[in-house]
Order: structure tokens, then sequence, then C-alpha cells
């Protein structure tokens, strides 16, 4: 069995190592339901997005100029998601690349990422954010209904009392990013 990219051409991208993805994938499903279960009280919602964004950078695949030096994480307006990240994963690799969290104030600090998580506190700024990022093969994740829609790679979303997240296609591939079909089928595709 084969993971399947598919990118913005259409094109299929297939990668072995199937173990290893069921596992990420087992992992990534119970962090996503960990929030309708008894431990979800035992954890708060930066720990929870924390876990989400790492898990979703194992789903994406950045182009080859990408892959080189350390796998930054950035987190603008959000403290305590900054903080989980630097202590769960700040000790981390992707692959080679070693991951660096870096914590930004605003959209005129950041520099290249990999990722970037923006919190709810600067949600306001998301638009000269995204002015910033363009061009840029940067992974951008919200928490602000609407986002999505704006122009955010995956948004989160609460429905129903349950944590789902939003995949914008558009800007998936605009970042010339390419997503698994595992992450968009858990999806609501934007």
């Amino acid at each position: 069995m084969t993971l399947t990219f598919v990118s913005s051409n259409n094109q299929n991208i297939k990668l072995a190592d199937m173990k290893t993805l069921k596992i990420t994938f087992a992992i990534l499903l119970l962090s996503v339901f960990a929030i309708n279960s008894g431990t979800a009280q035992q954890r708060t919602m930066p720990e929870i997005h924390s876990m989400m964004v790492y898990n979703f950078m194992k789903y994406v695949k950045w182009p080859p100029t990408s892959t080189s030096g350390d796998f930054v994480i950035g987190v603008v307006g959000d403290t305590e998601v900054y903080q989980t990240l630097t202590k769960w994963y700040g000790t981390k690799t992707k692959g080679s690349q070693k991951i660096v969290i870096k914590q930004f104030t605003s959209a005129s600090d950041l520099s290249d990422c990999h990722v970037l998580y923006v919190g709810k506190s600067k949600s306001s700024k998301f638009e000269a954010i995204k002015t910033v990022l363009a061009g840029k093969s940067t992974l951008v994740i919200t928490d602000k209904s609407g986002l999505g829609k704006k122009g955010s790679g995956i948004n989160f979303k609460t429905v129903n009392n349950k944590l789902k997240f939003e995949l914008n296609q558009a800007a998936i591939a605009s970042a010339n990013l390419k997503v698994s079909s595992q992450l968009s089928g858990m999806a609501i595709m934007i």
C-alpha cells in the first residue's frame, strides 16, 4: 500500500513506508478526536493545537528547495502554543532537518518558516501576514472563523462541539505544498 500526495496540477506522487505513516495517521486521529474524550479535559486548547500542528506537517510535502537547513515552525499571537511547541517538539527533527520553533510579534517580524501558526489574538493581522508570506512555501495554520476562506492553508474550526479543521486547496497550491490524501480526507475542504 502507498501514500498518495496530490499535487496542485493533479499529479499523483506515491510514497512507501506505510507502517510509519499508519502510526502517524493514528496519532493524528487521536489528536483530532482527543477533544471529545475524557483526556481532553486534561489537555488545554494550546496543547491540542500544538499536537495538531506537529502532526499536520507529517502529511504535507514541501518543495525540494525547502528541505535543507532547519525546519522552522513560527508562531504569532499565541504564547502558550509557542511554549508548548518548544517544550514538546523543539528537540525533534523532520527527516534530516532540526525543528526550530520561533515566536514572532508581528507580520513585519516574520522570517522564512515552513509552518506558521497564527493565534486568535493576531488574526486581525492575517492580511498583512498573508502578504509577507506570498510566494513562500509556508503552511499557514489559523484559529479564527473565516480565515480558511481568506487564504489560510489550514484553519481550526469547532463544529457541534468538536474540533475540526478546514483545508484551503488554493492556498496550499499557491504555497507550492502538497497535502496527502489522508489529511485532505479528514478536512473540511474549501
